[in-house]
């Protein structure tokens, strides 16, 4: 049996084939390029060679950058009684395999010939390429020995000691605005049911009560406990009076239109149309008609800045759905002239090193590539997006857990700021506001870049 070469490699931009076959009878030509092609389209990612043992056909997936060929690939046809199967090889070995049995082909080819058996077409076809589950499997595997990783040093730089943290609290227990028409941000969370809106509220209200309390009711990931819209004052500490944060919590969205906070209704809250306490349901959205109705809202009734909120554990399992419901709810938020910015939650279900101590959470590779993960769902470039921890089990707060927490919300105020000088800006540009405010508003930024 004549033993054969076949190149294969793939045009830019196309699923098409290109195949060199050399000393190979035409008859195979197109049987060679199925199986190449087949497995080609299904092992390339793996980095590894497959390879099959007799007869001699070898085939060699070209590299698309100079360098030796990716895998190799052939077909057996021993043991015809039984369903041939697929094995990894690295290439050289796969080369020296079949030079090696070349030999062995030439004693056997006699008996070959005698001996009944599928045609080579069928043998091709019985080939049991692995499962897309056991694909799917073998990727996770890869990916998770990847993320269990530790990077050298921190990709971001976090302070984690207690002169950090209390500097963080003394500086959001006296932020203001500097804006006399809105004195307090509004901060508005939007995120999938079970993604950590309501713990989040609480966490960040428990570092300052320097106790774990549940001041935002929490649902679970099967259904949203949130139904209306509901504003949180966060209080300083040791409840010596209110901070000008105030965390804005909805209903979280749904796999479809219909399953929970609609688009409609997010914008209205946005714009401030949609009045405290409002029940929201898919089939009632927010109108004129609607009882408490904000026709004509203030500033302070408006949105400053919108926090989108996603599970690092459920990122890689989010329905593709949602990920275009974020891109348009980005559009027309950024029409509004609202900045975004995300928080990663649930970061010690996904590393185990992070689990163990947070203070990890930079040097984790795995959080690393989580974030830009989540940086593709949403659409926005990772230095919008930070990690978060939200106290749920916990009855006593933890340093590390706070500094991460507070960190986040000094992240949120930054962009709170930036809403207030463009809106500054835009309204001196018209005329309606005297240049001297801007400074004013600067002194804010200062204080908290």
């Amino acid at each position: 049996m004549e033993s054969g070469i076949v190149s294969l490699s793939f045009r830019q931009n196309s699923n098409t084939p290109v195949v060199d076959a050399a000393n190979s009878s035409p008859s195979r030509s197109s049987l060679r390029l199925t199986a190449a092609f087949a497995i080609q389209r299904h092992f390339c990612t793996t980095g590894m060679a497959f390879s099959f043992s007799k007869p001699s056909i070898l085939a060699s997936a070209a590299s698309p950058v100079p360098g030796p060929p990716l895998f190799s690939i052939g077909a057996s046809s021993e043991n015809i009684s039984s369903e041939p199967k697929l094995t990894a090889t690295p290439l050289s070995t796969a080369l020296l395999t079949s030079a090696n049995r070349s030999a062995k082909e030439k004693n056997a080819s006699k008996k070959q010939e005698s001996t009944p058996g599928f045609p080579f077409e069928d043998q091709i076809r019985r080939v049991r390429l692995p499962s897309h589950r056991s694909q799917k499997e073998l990727r996770e595997k890869m990916e998770k020995t990847t993320s269990n990783r530790k990077l050298e040093s921190p990709w971001r730089r976090v302070q984690w000691t207690e002169e950090q943290r209390e500097s963080l609290m003394q500086s959001i227990s006296s932020y203001r605005t500097k804006c006399e028409e809105a004195p307090q941000a509004r901060v508005l969370l939007l995120g999938p049911v079970g993604s950590g809106k309501s713990s989040f509220i609480s966490s960040v209200q428990s570092v300052f009560d320097g106790r774990v309390s549940n001041r935002a009711m929490v649902g679970s990931s099967s259904g949203s406990l949130t139904k209306k819209l509901q504003s949180f004052t966060i209080r300083g500490q040791k409840r010596e009076g209110c901070t000008g944060l105030i965390l804005c919590d909805v209903m979280g969205l749904g796999e479809a239109e219909m399953t929970g906070l609609t688009l409609h209704d997010a914008l209205s809250v946005i714009k401030g149309h949609t009045p405290e306490g409002h029940k929201f349901s898919p089939e009632q959205p927010v109108r004129s008609e609607t009882a408490g109705y904000v026709k004509k809202p203030s500033l302070q009734d408006k949105i400053h800045c919108v926090v989108f909120v996603v599970d690092a554990s459920k990122v890689l399992t989010y329905p593709q759905s949602l990920s275009a419901t974020f891109r348009q709810l980005r559009n027309h938020i950024s029409d509004l002239g609202v900045h975004q910015v995300a928080l990663l939650t649930h970061v010690d279900k996904i590393c185990p090193e992070t689990a163990n101590d947070l203070t990890q959470v930079y040097n984790s590779c795995g959080v690393q590539q989580m974030m830009g993960k989540a940086a593709t769902l949403l659409g926005m470039a990772t230095s919008y997006i930070v990690p978060v921890k939200n106290y749920s089990a916990e009855l006593d707060v933890d340093l590390d857990t706070d500094v991460l927490l507070l960190s986040a919300v000094n992240h949120i105020l930054q962009y709170v700021d930036l809403f207030f000088l463009d809106s500054t800006a835009t309204e001196q540009q018209s005329g309606k506001l005297p240049a001297t405010n801007n400074l004013m508003l600067n002194g804010g930024v200062d204080k908290v870049w």
